[in-house]
C-alpha cells in the first residue's frame, strides 16, 4: 500500500493544518491502512477509504515528505485514476531535499507555478500500473523530456520504490484496486488465490512519444 501510496503522491500533494473533522478522517484512514498492511483483512474482502479520508491522511503525511515548495493542493478522483492541483516551486523541493541544481536549470525551474496532474491506476491480481497520463506547469503541456526529468528528479528521489508506466507487486495481499469519483475500493484476494502468471499480468504501457 506505501508502494501505491507513494506513485500516487507525486501528483496528489495536500498541505494546511487539520481541522477536528480532519482529525477524525485521518485516524480512520491510518486505521485501515494498518488494518490491511498487518494482513488482518479477511480474505476476499473490501476495504473502501473515501476521498476525504484520503485527503486527510495526505494532509498528514505528505509535509513529512515534501517540507517546503509546495501549497495549495487538493486531489479529485475519477474512474480508474485522479487529478492533482498545487502550487509548487520545484527549486524549494529540490533545496528542501537537500539537492543541488546547476544555476542555468535552476532559472528554469526557481518560482512558483501552478501545476495539474492526471495519473490512471490499471490493477489486476496483486499487480499495479501507474501512468502519468498529464502534466501541465502553468497551463503549458509538459514536453516528454521535461516530465521524464521530473520523475527521475522529484519522484525517484523522493520514492525510489515508486513505479511509473511499468508493473508493480502491490503487496499486503491486494488483489485489485477500483479508483471510483468519491472513494477507492481496495479488494483482498480471496482464499486459495494464485499469481497470475507473468503473461497474465498487466502490460507495461508504450513509452509516450515525443512532442
Amino acid at each position: 500500500m506505501r508502494r501505491l501510496a507513494a506513485s500516487i503522491a507525486v501528483s496528489v500533494v495536500l498541505l494546511g493544518s487539520a481541522s477536528a473533522a480532519d482529525d477524525a478522517l485521518y485516524l480512520r484512514a491510518v486505521k485501515k491502512i494498518e488494518y490491511i498492511e498487518e494482513r488482518k483483512a479477511p480474505p476476499g474482502s473490501v476495504i473502501v477509504f473515501t476521498q476525504n479520508e484520503i485527503n486527510a491522511w495526505a494532509k498528514v503525511r505528505i509535509p513529512e515528505i515534501v517540507p517546503d515548495g509546495v501549497r495549495g493542493q487538493h486531489l479529485q478522483l475519477k474512474n480508474g485514476g485522479a487529478e492533482g492541483f498545487a502550487l509548487m516551486d520545484f527549486l524549494k523541493m529540490r533545496h528542501a531535499k537537500g539537492e543541488a541544481t546547476n544555476w542555468v536549470f535552476a532559472k528554469l525551474i526557481e518560482g512558483e507555478r501552478p501545476v495539474e496532474a492526471e495519473i490512471t491506476l490499471q490493477t489486476k491480481g496483486g499487480y499495479a500500473t501507474v501512468e502519468l497520463k498529464r502534466l501541465t506547469i502553468s497551463g503549458i503541456p509538459t514536453p516528454t523530456v521535461v516530465l521524464d526529468f521530473l520523475i527521475k528528479t522529484f519522484l525517484l528521489s523522493m520514492y525510489p520504490t515508486a513505479h511509473i508506466g511499468e508493473p508493480f507487486e502491490m503487496g499486503h495481499n491486494l488483489d485489485h484496486l477500483e479508483l471510483k469519483p468519491g472513494g477507492v475500493r481496495v479488494f483482498i484476494k480471496k482464499q486459495g488465490w494464485e499469481p497470475l502468471p507473468p503473461e497474465e499480468r498487466l502490460p507495461t504501457p508504450p513509452a509516450p512519444k515525443a512532442p
